[in-house]
């Protein structure tokens, strides 16, 4: 079966033999997916004239309604996106959770948050500014919503939230969608999308969605249109510079690498509640997705007295993890989503090692549970140990998109700063410590340099959302090696769909265009 892509308003089948999509624990071709003979300028603009004039047409509260529409569509479909997180991306129950669920709980935040903006179409922006000696001539600025599309192309971690993140709040602020999902994990954003298109809560042209190559999309976006990019560095670096991107200064967001931190204050002792909390997120952060997400833990650092004991514990608690075929009872740990996977995984694992001691994991000869280990793409868990702090290079620039970490151990706060900045921008870091003098220097020391910053001690427990949480109401994003970019935050995120103006005339035309303006303000409530 070759999956459609959904263009003007029509599902058609791209042209050739397409790519395979395969199950990582068999190694089965599972479907296919194309996008050749696909007309890209054609559905860009379609989407633009009648999705976006569709969207346009309803009050924000009316767009919320369609997105609480889709959150119980697909709460409803739930069990079917599960089994297909497991034959696509090889995903245990916990996993297609984080994920689909994940999909489902910020859709459902989106319709909610977006009643408190009621029957309006734009957004307000203080108040007016005089411009004359009497009130004959004014100011106003306003957010008006973007006339183009939001583009998304999307990682193949995330296939579920990946998609509804990005899309919630671009259709509630009135832009259509253009998803281009990753190839190996698109049937299921592909499903998704199809399911909702089948119920017709959107108009024709609200959300298009192309599975296969990206070809030559970037050809054909404008200067009104939202390019949004959740990948690699690299491949971010040719979209920044792509000649048209440039040309016509269009908006593009990045979320790129990330070699995110745990930090262990000094007070942070084995027995106490802040060094078990810390062992149970590192353990979890290393299994959960196979450690396959943007926000894992890869680096560890710890004082250097502790360093060995967190180790020791964290070994412990990864000896207890069953890796294998998700279909296997008692198994926590599945596949990376390909082959391909594997192999980028183990050779970051392979530089990592050059500098670094492995004290779990690392078996050449693991063998998954109920799974062939020559055709499946397991990496089994790795814990490393690295005394080299700065000096290291491999521990501070490579990501490993797999389930390896690495204890780092530390002299001092400065020193604990300093590691933590040499990632050169993060998504997260989490602190574990109730010491006051130490967060007091820590915190303000790598906040410029992590778009959030989860400080966990013994009065949060276990009451935190995790480290690699990404909650709808808070930023998601990190500057420098991040990318720079920022998602979500709750409704601020809207205003990546609207663009800032100011209208100067009389006080009749700037009351008439006030009618239908909803305050600003709003978005940061």
């Amino acid at each position: 079966m070759k999956l459609a892509n959904y263009v003007y308003g029509q599902w058609i089948e791209g042209a050739g033999e397409g790519a395979a999509l395969t199950d990582p624990v068999t190694g089965e071709t599972l479907v296919r997916v194309s996008s050749d003979g696909i007309d890209v300028a054609r559905a860009l603009e379609f989407a633009r004239t009648e999705g976006g004039a569709a969207l346009k047409a309803l009050t924000y509260e009316e767009r919320a309604a369609k997105l609480a529409a889709i959150a119980e569509l697909l709460q409803a479909k739930r069990a079917e996106y599960f089994e297909l997180s497991l034959r696509n991306s090889g995903a245990t129950e916990g996993d297609a959770s984080f994920d689909v669920d994940g999909a489902i709980f910020t859709v459902k935040s989106y319709a909610r948050a977006g009643k408190a903006l009621g029957a309006g179409r734009h957004l307000k922006e203080g108040g007016r500014v005089a411009l004359a000696k009497t009130d004959v001539f004014q100011g106003q600025h306003f957010l008006m919503p973007l006339t183009g599309v939001a583009v998304f192309i999307n990682a193949f971690n995330f296939p579920a939230w990946g998609l509804w993140e990005k899309a919630a709040p671009a259709l509630l602020a009135g832009v259509p969608v253009f998803a281009k999902p990753a190839t190996p994990t698109a049937w299921l954003a592909q499903r998704m999308v199809a399911d909702v298109v089948e119920a017709g809560i959107l108009p024709p042209g609200a959300i298009s969605i192309v599975c296969g190559g990206a070809r030559d999309l970037l050809d054909h976006v404008t200067e009104c249109d939202v390019v949004s990019f959740t990948g690699s560095a690299d491949t971010a670096a040719r979209m920044r510079t792509h000649p048209n991107v440039v040309a016509r200064s269009v908006r593009i967001n990045i979320e790129a690498d990330s070699v995110n931190s745990a930090i262990l204050g000094p007070d942070a002792q084995p027995g106490t509640p802040e060094f078990d909390l810390a062992v149970k997120e590192i353990v979890r952060e290393m299994t959960v997705k196979t450690g396959q997400k943007c926000t894992a833990i890869r680096r560890i650092l710890a004082p250097a007295g502790v360093s060995r004991a967190l180790a020791d514990a964290v070994s412990g608690k990864l000896a207890g993890c069953k890796v294998g075929n998700p279909r296997s009872e008692g198994v926590r740990v599945g596949p990376l989503v390909s082959k391909a996977q594997q192999a980028a995984a183990f050779e970051g694992l392979a530089k990592l090692r050059q500098e670094c001691e492995v004290v779990f994991g690392g078996d050449p000869d693991f063998e998954p549970v109920d799974a062939d280990a020559a055709v499946s793409a397991f990496v089994q868990p790795t814990l490393l140990y690295c005394d080299k702090g700065l000096a290291a290079r491999h521990v501070h620039d490579v990501e490993v998109f797999g389930p390896v970490a690495t204890i780092v151990p530390y002299v001092d706060t400065r020193d604990a700063v300093a590691i933590a900045r040499r990632g050169h921008g993060s998504l997260v870091a989490s602190v574990y410590s109730g010491d006051a003098a130490f967060l007091g220097e820590l915190v303000p020391g790598i906040a410029d340099l992590h778009g959030r910053v989860m400080v966990v001690d013994a009065a949060v427990g276990a009451n935190h959302t995790g480290h690699g949480n990404v909650m709808p109401t808070c930023l998601h994003g990190g500057p420098g090696r991040a990318g720079g970019g920022e998602e979500l935050g709750g409704l601020r995120a809207l205003a990546m769909y609207h663009r800032r103006c100011v209208v100067q005339g009389g006080p009749a035309v700037l009351e008439a265009l006030s009618r239908d303006a909803v305050d600003a303000a709003l978005l940061g409530a």
